[in-house]
């Protein structure tokens, strides 16, 4: 069919072709390089065997109240499936991952595993370049 006719048929059973935008923000992590992402070195395999050698961290919200949103960012151990440290918070500020790092630090008293490594999805706080120097202090991949 020629794309005139198409046009016309649309035209009469009153259908929108919705064209999806770019997202423009996307576009500029790209061009500003700020936010990289780590290479993924576990592919899936989390449980690598040994406690506290695979952590595994991602945020979630809960309603509470009159169906207020708080956020909860937790780090989990991979092997126990133990909930390591978390921070409950009502904003997705960055302070809610560094809180959560901290508690993590607290927690793990020097009982690390030299090959130790944290695994997140590519979310904005996870490649943020401030969230992965404070890993690289704690000591984590």
């Amino acid at each position: 069919m020629y794309h005139k006719k198409i046009r016309r048929l649309m035209n009469k059973f009153n259908l929108k072709a919705r064209i999806r935008q770019a997202n423009p923000y996307k576009k500029m992590a790209k061009a500003t390089h700020e936010h990289k992402v780590v290479p993924n070195l576990l592919n899936r395999k989390f449980n690598q065997g040994e406690p506290r050698k695979t952590f595994l961290t991602d945020i979630t919200y809960v309603y509470w109240g009159s169906g207020q949103p708080a956020y909860l960012s937790c780090v989990k151990d991979a092997v126990t499936r133990e909930i390591v440290a978390y921070h409950l918070s009502r904003s997705l500020k960055m302070d809610i991952v560094y809180r959560t790092l901290e508690k993590l630090a607290d927690s793990l008293d020097e009982l690390l595993h030299p090959e130790a490594m944290i695994h997140s999805d590519q979310g904005v706080h996870y490649t943020h370049p401030e969230f992965q120097r404070r890993v690289k202090k704690l000591g984590l991949m």
